[in-house]
């Protein structure tokens, strides 16, 4: 079969220009650590093809689009209870156990992460 047209040269080598391009994102895709690096990524390239009114020149358009992995989901835990109007409100638990404080040599904190105030300090001075 005679060989149409050299996809490196194609458009004055635009096409293997944007080949490249997406390849380039789909490696720093693969390299992001917030993306799972199993999944597949795809790279499609897609040439459109339209003849003219005499039949005797064709207009090629070259598209290349990438589809990447998503990041990786982010999971949280919400305490859920009811502010003073009655109204459901939340708050991030931060100690891992709901109502379970916890502390760093900055203080004491809620399991929300509130700093608790200790008392006995403000006393002293």
């Amino acid at each position: 079969m005679p060989k149409i047209v050299d996809l490196n040269s194609l458009a004055n080598g635009a096409v293997a220009e944007r080949i490249n391009m997406e390849l380039q994102k789909i490696l720093e895709n693969i390299n992001d650590p917030n993306t799972d690096p199993k999944k597949a990524r795809k790279l499609t390239v897609s040439l459109t093809i339209k003849g003219d009114e005499n039949r005797d020149l064709a207009t090629v358009t070259v598209q290349a689009k990438s589809t990447f992995a998503p990041a990786k989901d982010v999971e949280t835990i919400i305490v859920m209870d009811y502010d003073s109007k009655g109204q459901v409100t939340g708050k991030e638990l931060k100690s891992g156990v709901k109502g379970q404080t916890f502390f760093d040599e900055e203080g004491v904190y809620e399991d929300t992460g509130e700093k608790i105030i200790d008392f006995r300090k403000q006393n002293q001075n």
